[in-house]
């Protein structure tokens, strides 16, 4: 196995380390530290943040990658190993990632969805054609018997929810010893105080929303063991496998894209909003030039440029995950230098408000530098617009990426999406009997992603508002 990193995996991880570091620097900063104590006291809040974990979770297992080793050895007797790399939520999820049907079959299905000619050999040796609907290849093949489908799709529901019972109580669990903890109360008494939602955090809420997922997920693992969950599409892939790395895709979109897009808002805002004059007057020409311009015109004229220059040096990308790779960086890199104009705005008029206090005047007044006096006095009282803005921002990202991709300006084709489902399955809507898994999937997927991007946004919002009173910290 060779570890293989691609670069938008770099960026992720860098991203991961970056959160890190800054939360590392909260814990030791009070003032820092206040705002993220009230996002843990949102219900709303903190429920989402237990459905964004999931959905992070799978992306980064998803951005681990390897070049797997092959079965035979080269002529000087050393390992072979694969030309394209696999991450390994492929590896968790290689049965649904290797059974593969021909064609379309509906979800928890042991046959296939549309009618084939079968030849069926009779007992006097002729063969006998029939319109039928054929067994498929994996899903259900382990049942000697077809009636006994639905039995069998019932067990294996209970033993996932039994599953998701017994994680579950472990995370109760670990919930009341916490919060034992912090009360310095039993464990008894800790419990009826989340029963009871008595508790500061909502551990009965949170609790409540891993309940609802492992409900979820615990049948899900282990049906897919015998049955395609949620159907196959038109080549006979998984569909569940599909959404899964679609996940991935819709987080490098929204996590990326704030990578380009930081630099350009928070520079060109708060210059604008604090030197004024000539500077100001460019930088504003800069951005309204770019808001003028047809957002999706420039995106589709960019990512056409650089297909262009793919094809013309296919020397420097071997492979085509490196080219889909590159095409999901490009894409970032345009909508980030074509979003950061609405951080740039607030910014700016938040920088000419801050620049007209008497502390900055007095800093003016004792002649220390502007640049001083931006890192020390303007950035930190505007890094709250900062997070929220892109926090907010980032479910909108995510439906970008599936409108472009729907109208054939986004990912690479090749890459799995939420926007490539949603494209591949508005044909399947027209056929009859209409395929209509490929598309719920995608929906269901990305609207659970979306809604608790945005209802972590809002707990966001109202913690860093500083129209929000300060209170005390009372309980735990």
């Amino acid at each position: 196995m060779i570890p293989v990193l691609f670069t938008t995996d770099r960026l992720v991880w860098l991203l991961v380390a970056a959160v890190a570091g800054y939360f590392l620097h909260v814990r030791g900063a009070p003032h820092l530290l206040l705002p993220w104590k009230r996002v843990t006291r949102s219900a709303s809040g903190m429920s989402a943040l237990v459905v964004l974990a999931v959905f992070v979770s799978v992306g980064l297992l998803d951005s681990l990658r390897y070049r797997p080793a092959l079965d035979r050895k080269d002529e000087k007797g050393e390992t072979v190993y694969a030309v394209e790399a696999a991450s390994v939520l492929d590896k968790i999820a290689s049965p649904l990632r290797e059974h593969r049907e021909r064609t379309y079959s509906a979800p928890l299905a042991t046959r296939a969805y549309a009618r084939e000619t079968l030849e069926i050999p009779q007992a006097d040796g002729k063969i006998k054609q029939v319109r039928e609907f054929p067994r498929l290849a994996w899903g259900g093949t382990h049942l000697k018997d077809e009636s006994e489908h639905a039995q069998d799709v019932a067990m294996r529901g209970l033993v996932g929810l039994a599953l998701a019972l017994i994680v579950w109580c472990g995370l109760a669990f670990a919930a009341v010893s916490r919060c034992a903890y912090v009360r310095k109360a039993g464990r008894r008494e800790a419990w009826l105080a989340i029963w009871r939602a008595e508790t500061a955090a909502p551990w009965w809420s949170m609790l409540l929303t891993a309940g609802t997922l492992l409900a979820l997920i615990g049948p899900a693992l282990v049906l897919c063991t015998g049955y395609h969950v949620l159907g196959t599409d038109k080549v006979g892939q998984d569909v569940l496998y599909l959404a899964l790395k679609s996940i991935r895709t819709g987080l490098v979109i929204g996590t990326v894209t704030t990578l380009v897009l930081l630099p350009f808002a928070v520079t060109l805002g708060i210059m604008a909003g604090y030197f004024r004059g000539w500077i100001d007057d460019l930088i504003q020409y800069l951005y309204t030039t770019i808001n003028s311009i047809p957002g999706v015109l420039l995106i589709a004229a960019a990512v056409l440029l650089m297909q262009v220059y793919v094809d013309q040096h296919p020397e420097l990308f071997p492979t085509s995950a490196q080219r889909a790779d590159l095409r999901l960086l490009f894409l970032c890199i345009i909508l980030g230098l074509t979003s950061w104009t609405g951080l740039a705005r607030l910014l700016r008029g938040e920088a000419l408000k801050l620049r007209e206090l008497e502390y900055i005047q007095a800093a003016q007044a004792f002649g220390v530098r502007d640049a001083r006096i931006i890192g020390r006095h303007i950035l930190p009282n505007v890094m709250h617009i900062v997070l929220i803005s892109l926090v907010m921002d980032f479910s909108g990202l995510v439906l970008a990426e599936a409108v472009l991709s729907y109208v054939g300006v986004g990912v690479d084709p090749s890459m799995i999406s939420f926007g490539t489902m949603i494209n591949a399955a508005r044909l399947e809507m027209s056929r009859e009997p209409v395929v209509w898994w490929a598309l719920a999937a995608a929906f269901v997927f990305m609207f659970v992603l979306v809604l608790a991007a945005n209802l972590f946004a809002d707990a966001v919002r109202d913690a860093f508002d500083p129209r929000v009173r300060v209170g005390g910290l009372a309980r735990a």
